[in-house]
């Protein structure tokens, strides 16, 4: 760990106020990039961290942040570092009742958020939360507070205070909660210190081909530990970093920002794939042979083998006629693609790393702060198909139920609140028990097979782990969200969400007129369709593992439906609630 940085406000003047860039960070407004300084930066968390002095925020208060990616929240995240508070950053888009249960949890006393209808959610919310004092919004709205009236309030005779309750913060000092959206009760409090975050990008940084000449781009929630730990990592190497205006328009920011790097979840380098496939299915004649005779040697590419000359030669003209727009697509200067949240197929990093676009997988959770072992771009460390090598600092053991025990300076404090819950899952000799199953392939690149919980004993006795079948299954083009069931059942049967663009594709190849997904669902051929992907896949499982039956939902599932976590994790419980009848007349 660098001896300098040892709190993560440390960051401001070790490196944001060493690099001194005129871009640390910058957002689209109104169809312009704005571009916030170093000294701009620094000074703004400084005049807010007075602010909440003056209006009467201690140490060890709960203040919470609710919003999309812009450069403010990481302005108030390090303002109530600085004043002692502990920050507590939750998603944008879950429930009201899930906010209403946090903000009484964590005893929440002050709430910032980005825009009117976070307000409105909050302020529902907040009528059930006595602790809940104020409410400030990003954006200016009739009605609202403002949340630079906080940083008008800083008076200069406070900084002395200031620099007190700085100096009285500890490494080992509470930082953060972040509260998991788990897939069954109550969200869970993950108690994180100032060093487990440090020791976590500390360990993680030198694995990432960056440096201050770099700009990445972030997308996904910072709320969430893995982009929040990552933009720490950034600001150590002296990165600027840009914020996607949202996930639509993620390809028109790409363009604009060219970013050497960015973190990402499984899904959406399907959907860029699937998007890039499509369009070269759309191609005739010589154009479609060249693009297919590309995809077929990049499918084939592993970055740890020597192919021979002749491999060697093709794939660099396959770089050159259709490699090179899937690089440009991407803004062109791509060093690194970090994926973490879900396992990443196998193919698709084949296909990336084969068009010069390396993409490193890693495994980790709330509770870990949250990686626990990454492939490596440098020194080149990595096996495809595993989340790589154990990071730095940190040990693991697979227990004998094949469970990935964790132990090292990344793992949590506790639950907040709840040390019952903590000592079922930290035992007494300081393992954190991880839920996962796994093993240590080689004896050092660990592959992630399934979830504890998750995994099932069908009426035969046997055990089914659901989701290594839809991993696999979801490599389809034709399959965009899939639930494998059959607890107690004579055979695992899916739940099914086509992938209705990729359909509507096959379709007009097909000419089969397209009517509505309610209809296409029901449509014998698309049955026929699904049918047969599945039956491809099936061949790789047992007997006893394999889909023997299906039924196609017209409706992707979401956060907001209750069937998703805001990680895009199923909600089991949930899904076979919903869906009960529908499954029960699979087994009829």
């Amino acid at each position: 760990m660098s001896q300098s940085i040892t709190r993560v406000f440390d960051l401001l003047s070790e490196s944001i106020a060493k690099y001194n860039k005129s871009d640390v960070f910058a957002s689209k407004i109104k169809g312009e990039w704005k571009r916030i300084s170093a000294n701009d930066f620094i000074h703004s968390i400084n005049q807010l961290s007075l602010g909440l002095l003056k209006i009467g925020i201690e140490k060890g208060d709960k203040i919470a942040i609710i919003s999309e990616s812009r450069p403010e929240w990481n302005i108030v995240d390090f303002a109530v570092q600085q004043s002692g508070a502990i920050g507590v950053p939750l998603y944008p888009n879950i429930t009201v009742d899930d906010y209403r249960y946090i903000f009484n949890d964590a005893n929440i006393k002050l709430i910032f958020v980005g825009d009117e209808s976070l307000l409105h959610k909050a302020q529902e919310a907040a009528k059930d939360a006595p602790s809940v004092q104020e409410i400030y919004c990003f954006d200016k709205v009739l009605g609202g507070k403002h949340w630079k009236e906080i940083s008008e309030r800083a008076d200069n005779e406070d900084i002395n205070k200031l620099e007190s309750i700085k100096a009285s913060i500890k490494p080992d000092d509470l930082l953060t909660l972040i509260y998991t959206s788990g897939t069954t009760g109550n969200p869970k409090g993950v108690m994180l210190s100032h060093q487990n975050l440090i020791s976590n990008f500390e360990s993680c940084k030198n694995n990432f081909p960056i440096d201050e000449t770099c700009r990445a781009l972030s997308f996904l929630p910072l709320n969430h530990v893995y982009e929040r730990m990552v933009l720490y990592l950034y600001m150590s190497k002296g990165l600027s970093i840009y914020y996607a205006q949202n996930m639509a328009t993620i390809a028109e920011d790409l363009r604009d920002v060219q970013p050497h790097i960015f973190t990402t979840v499984p899904r959406l380098l399907e959907k860029v794939y699937d998007k890039i496939v499509a369009k070269g299915y759309e191609l005739s004649g010589t154009k479609r042979r060249i693009f297919l005779w590309a995809l077929n040697l990049g499918l084939k590419y592993d970055p740890n083998q020597t192919f021979g000359w002749w491999y060697n030669t093709q794939l660099k003209w396959a770089k050159k006629l259709v490699f090179s727009k899937w690089q440009e697509a991407l803004g062109g200067n791509i060093r690194m693609i970090c994926s973490g949240a879900a396992a990443l197929q196998p193919r698709l990093a084949r296909v990336f790393w084969a068009a010069g676009i390396p993409v490193s997988e890693g495994y980790g959770m709330t509770e870990t702060s949250p990686v626990i072992a990454t492939n490596r771009i440098m020194p080149l460390d990595l096996r495809i198909g595993t989340v790589g090598p154990i990071i730095d600092g940190t040990t693991v053991k697979i227990a004998d139920d094949g469970e990935i025990l964790v132990k090292g300076p990344n793992v949590m404090m506790g639950y907040y609140n709840k040390p019952e819950l903590t000592k079922e899952v930290i035992d007494h000799e300081g393992w954190l028990h991880t839920g996962d199953i796994g093993k240590l392939e080689e004896g050092k690149y660990l592959k992630i097979t399934d979830r504890k919980k998750e995994i099932f004993k069908t009426s035969g006795g046997k055990y089914v782990a659901p989701q290594v079948l839809e991993n696999k299954m979801k490599e389809s083009v034709y399959i965009e969200q899939m639930m494998v069931v059959g607890e107690s059942q004579k055979f695992p049967a899916a739940l099914i969400i086509p992938e209705f663009v990729s359909i509507r594709d096959w379709c007009k190849s097909q000419g089969i007129q397209y009517t509505s997904d309610a209809e296409m669902i029901k449509n014998q051929q698309v049955l026929k369709l699904i049918f047969g992907e599945i039956a491809r896949f099936n061949k790789e499982f047992a007997p006893y593992e394999q889909v023997k039956k299906f039924t196609l939902l017209a409706t992707p599932w979401s956060v907001e439906g209750g069937e998703i976590t805001p990680t895009l994790k199923p909600k089991r419980k949930a899904i076979n609630a919903k869906f009960k009848e529908i499954i029960d007349r699979m087994y009829e």
